[in-house]
């Protein structure tokens, strides 16, 4: 099994975009140089696929995440918010049948935060997207 990660940026219009990994990393280091000026200002709907390649050919999809990306007025990726996302991810842990007393009563933060943290963070693609993702990893479907 060998993994090859793609990017693609999704337009406001659901068309799809691949964006190089390579040029995907110097955008995460915040190289100085890299920045994707038609974006500059913006929150863009991405998808990160792991596909599982055979002969250097993708075979099937072993993870995907649709996320957001933002960028400053330069295009260059915002500092993320760790401290925020930090409390998010840390308030989705369920730490209630620890410490409940009381089994009448349902602790249902954790639920509330997960939803908050993947409302904010995360989004759902429609079946076009996913079906223009496929097409452009696996080739025209059926």
């Amino acid at each position: 099994m060998r993994l090859s990660i793609r990017i693609f940026i999704v337009e406001d219009d659901d068309t799809i975009n691949r964006l190089p990994l390579a040029r995907y990393e110097r955008l995460l280091r915040r190289d100085p140089d890299e920045r994707l000026s038609r974006y500059a200002g913006k929150r863009v709907r991405y998808a990160l696929i792991v596909v599982d390649l055979v002969n250097r050919k993708p075979i099937e999809v072993v993870r995907d995440e649709y996320a957001y990306l933002d960028f400053d007025q330069e295009g260059r990726l915002k500092e993320p918010e760790f401290e925020n996302e930090e409390i998010s991810a840390f308030d989705m842990l369920d730490f209630s049948s620890l410490e409940q007393q009381d089994r009448r009563v349902i602790d249902a933060r954790h639920k509330f935060a997960r939803k908050r943290y993947f409302d904010k963070h995360r989004w759902d693609p429609t079946d076009e997207i996913v079906t223009a993702i496929a097409e452009a990893i696996f080739g025209k479907l059926i």
